[in-house]
């Protein structure tokens, strides 16, 4: 058991990030496509008693093994999913706003405090590594910066616009930036591993996300909203001819990563819907919306059934 907790990854909050998102998606559904409302509910309240746990166990392993910790934050592939920490409490301020604005407000100034801290911490490592190269970028990087687009969408409660487009325009600008050195990489250079293939979905959350904040933030649907949307629309599209190689591999903790990005595409697209009215986009997010269900399920009963033959939680 002592050694299953001193191999607790960090990237298991990226499973606290999918069922957010599947909640989030779900909550609305319920409300922009008038659904019986409930399953949001249910979703937020298993959402929060896996943080919870996941939260408990990490803090167990911070105190018992604090030295695999400080190795985890300095391996330049893991340093990614700490901020997974801090986007899953802003995940939960958005899953929580319309019906715990108290809880919501609170967990929006943790969470945003929080990922300012990982976002400066992160790119100053970037910044001054002595030994990076081109091979160790990868989808995951997008982690530290698209959490702060994700900010103004439960900020728009709380907070000033100045310090929501603050927030926006750094995720936005390093995106931009971290998208074109990824796709020299992808292109130019050797693949990825097995293990990070599954994190090219991760593609998707960017645009997806700095979509539905771009629209939170102005109330309308205007054309930069339409030109991240339909991106991140274009990468789910590119992300299908893929799936024939992504199915041979074994599983891994990394197959969340599909999860959030089709949360953050089915959730914009419920958006669409709410502001153009098109059937198109509504029956487009009914599908997408069962694609998510589905795979959530299924990476659930995979997760239960890898931790119980003990295959997570061992040695790299």
């Amino acid at each position: 058991m002592n050694e299953r907790l001193k191999n607790f990854p960090i990237s298991f909050f990226a499973v606290v990030m999918g069922l957010a998102g599947a909640a989030i998606a779900w909550q609305r559904a319920e409300t922009l496509l008038s659904w019986p409302a409930g399953t949001g509910f249910v979703l937020l309240l298993i959402t929060a008693a896996v943080f919870s746990v996941i939260c408990v166990i990490y803090l167990i392993k911070a105190f018992v093994h604090g030295e695999e910790i400080k190795k985890e934050f300095q391996n330049i592939t893991k340093l990614s999913f700490f901020p997974t920490i801090s986007i899953s409490v802003i995940l939960l301020s958005i899953s929580t706003l319309d019906i715990y604005p108290g809880v919501s407000r609170t967990l929006w100034v943790v969470g945003t405090v929080a990922h300012f801290f990982f976002s400066v911490a992160v790119i100053s490592i970037w910044v001054r590594h002595p030994a990076l190269e081109i091979n160790h970028i990868s989808p995951a990087w997008f982690i530290p910066v698209v959490g702060n687009m994700l900010v103004p969408i439960s900020g728009v409660a709380y907070a000033p616009m100045e310090i929501l487009w603050f927030f926006f325009s750094i995720g936005l600008i390093f995106w931009i930036a971290l998208f074109t050195i990824l796709l020299y990489r992808l292109i130019f250079h050797n693949p990825l591993p097995e293990r990070l293939l599954p994190t090219l979905f991760i593609m998707i959350a960017p645009p997806a996300v700095g979509f539905i904040a771009q629209v939170k933030m102005t109330g309308t649907l205007d054309n930069l909203s339409r030109v991240l949307y339909y991106f991140g629309f274009f990468i789910f599209i590119l992300m299908i001819p893929q799936l024939r190689m992504l199915a041979r591999i074994k599983y891994y903790l990394s197959w969340w990563a599909y999860t959030f990005p089709l949360a953050a595409l089915t959730i914009a697209t419920i958006v669409m819907y709410h502001y153009n009215s098109l059937g198109f986009f509504k029956y487009l997010a009914v599908i997408m919306l069962f694609i998510l269900s589905c795979v959530v399920i299924m990476l659930a009963v995979m997760t239960l059934a890898a931790v119980i033959n003990r295959k997570i939680c061992v040695e790299d």
